[in-house]
C-alpha cells in the first residue's frame, strides 16, 4: 500500500534569529519566504489568526514558493474565540471571503485553534463543525481542530470530528492535553517541546522517533504510544497525508528540526 505524503515545516517565516541562523547572512527580508519554502515542504502561517490579508498577498505568497509547496492557515480568533460557537457563522464567512483561494493547490489545511478556556458542549461545537465549508472556489478544503482543554477527552469529541471530516490536531505541549486519534484523511501535528539548545530543536533520538510516528500515520495507522481520546477509535487503514510543524519552544532551531525530520521520512 502506497503510503501518504509527509510535509515537515516550521511557524511563519519571520522571526530575526532566524537570520543568520537559518537564512544566510545578509539575505534579503522580502525574499525569505522564497528561501524557507526551498528548504521545507510546508509553513504554517499565524498572521491569519490575528487579522485578514488582501487576495493579492496570497496570490504573492504563491508566486514566490516552489509548485509543491503547501501552506497551513490558521483559522482567525474571532471565529473560534466566542462563548456560542455555533454563532460563527458571520466571522466565518469573512475570514473566507478574504481571497484564500489565490493560494490554488497550494492551500492546505486551515487549523481552528480554540482557547484552553474552551471547554468541550457536544451540541454547541458540532454547530460549529456545520459552519465549516467543504470547498472554495473549487478547492477542497481541509480542517484541522487544536482543542486545549481537558474536557475534549471525550469518545464524542471524537466521534464529532471524525463524522464531519476533521483532523483532531496533535499537539505535543508542555501544558495542554494530547489527543493523536486520527479522524480524517490527513493528520495534523504540532511538536512544542523543542530547546534552542539542540541544533535540531529535538535530540537525534526523538527526531528518529517522530519520524517512525510520522509513518505509522501515512501508512494508515495510529502511533501506539501517544494518549488518545477514544483508545477504542481505530482508524481505517489508508494513506493519509502528514502535516507536521516544529513551532513554539525551540523556535530559534525549528527550521533545522524540521529539515532533519523530512530527511528522516524522505522527501
Amino acid at each position: 500500500m502506497q503510503s501518504g505524503t509527509i510535509r515537515a515545516g516550521i511557524g511563519g517565516w519571520t522571526f530575526e534569529p532566524w537570520e543568520g541562523t537559518f537564512y544566510p547572512e545578509k539575505w534579503p527580508k522580502k525574499r525569505q519566504l522564497e528561501y524557507a519554502s526551498s528548504k521545507l515542504r510546508t509553513i504554517e502561517v499565524n498572521g491569519t489568526y490575528y487579522s485578514g490579508f488582501k487576495p493579492a498577498t496570497y496570490a504573492k505568497w504563491a508566486a514566490e514558493t516552489p509548485a509543491d509547496f503547501v501552506f497551513a492557515i490558521k483559522g482567525n480568533r474571532f471565529v473560534t474565540n466566542r462563548k456560542v460557537l455555533a454563532e460563527a457563522g458571520g466571522s466565518m464567512d469573512k475570514f473566507f471571503a478574504q481571497g484564500l483561494e489565490e493560494l490554488g493547490p497550494k492551500l492546505g489545511p486551515i487549523v481552528w485553534q480554540f482557547a484552553p478556556t474552551k471547554k468541550f458542549e457536544a451540541a454547541d461545537f458540532e454547530g460549529f463543525l456545520k459552519l465549516l465549508p467543504a470547498t472554495l472556489s473549487g478547492l477542497t478544503l481541509r480542517h484541522a481542530l487544536e482543542v486545549r482543554n481537558p474536557s475534549f477527552a471525550d469518545p464524542e469529541f471524537v466521534a464529532l470530528a471524525r463524522k464531519h471530516g476533521c483532523a483532531i490536531c496533535y499537539a505535543h505541549h508542555e501544558k495542554y492535553p494530547e489527543f493523536a486519534d486520527v479522524t480524517s484523511d490527513f493528520v495534523y501535528a504540532r511538536l512544542q517541546r523543542g530547546h534552542d539548545d539542540i541544533p535540531t530543536a529535538y535530540s537525534a533520538s526523538d527526531i528518529d522517533g517522530w519520524a517512525a510516528r510520522l509513518k505509522a500515520w501515512a501508512d494508515g495507522g495510529q502511533p501506539d504510544d501517544l494518549p488518545l481520546a477514544d483508545p477504542t477509535n481505530a482508524p481505517d487503514k489508508k494513506p493519509r497525508d502528514v502535516f507536521v510543524y516544529i513551532i513554539h519552544e525551540g523556535k530559534v532551531r525549528a527550521p533545522q528540526g524540521a529539515m532533519a525530520l523530512q530527511e528522516r521520512v524522505g522527501g
